[in-house]
């Protein structure tokens, strides 16, 4: 039952970032997210990965890791909006 909990709580945490990046897809449309925290909630996914490589635990991996790669669209996205803006 705790494997459960855990699955379905990282299930529902890491598929949060999708209408995000669902949203970010379409050129100059990442204006409103906040690049520091992308930036930093990148960071933390993957220290999130680390930590659950370090226990063994694959709940912890998957679910940062899926998280991570979402967060990593957004922020390219982010980052093609902003050097187009610059350019």
């Amino acid at each position: 039952m705790v494997a459960l909990l855990g699955i379905v709580a990282a299930a529902l945490t890491s598929l949060s970032y999708l209408p995000q990046a669902r949203k970010a897809l379409p050129r100059n449309s990442t204006e409103d997210i906040s690049l520091a925290m992308l930036c930093v909630l990148l960071c933390g996914l993957c220290l999130w990965i680390i930590y659950g490589l370090m226990i063994g635990n694959w709940i912890v991996v998957l679910a940062n890791g899926v998280g991570a790669a979402l967060v990593a669209l957004v922020l390219v996205c982010k980052m093609r909006d902003v050097l187009r803006v610059s350019a």
